[in-house]
């Protein structure tokens, strides 16, 4: 089993609300702040689906 596999866990240190920006921008080794630009903008582009995903998400992905 590789143990350099790639999670996506909810950060407990880069949060604002419940870790999932934190946790996705920590996967893909980018800026938590331009995670939550996309998020903000999925939500309004997207008539609420990026406020949708995030509560998902929430629920679904484990904390780190």
């Amino acid at each position: 089993m590789n143990t350099d596999t790639i999670k996506l866990r909810r950060s407990r240190t880069d949060r604002m609300v419940a870790g999932v920006c934190g946790g996705i921008a920590n996967m893909f080794n980018i800026d938590a702040a331009l995670v939550r630009i996309l998020l903000v903008a999925a939500t309004l582009l997207g008539f609420g689906t990026g406020a949708v995903l995030y509560v998902i998400a929430w629920l679904i992905v484990p904390e780190a």
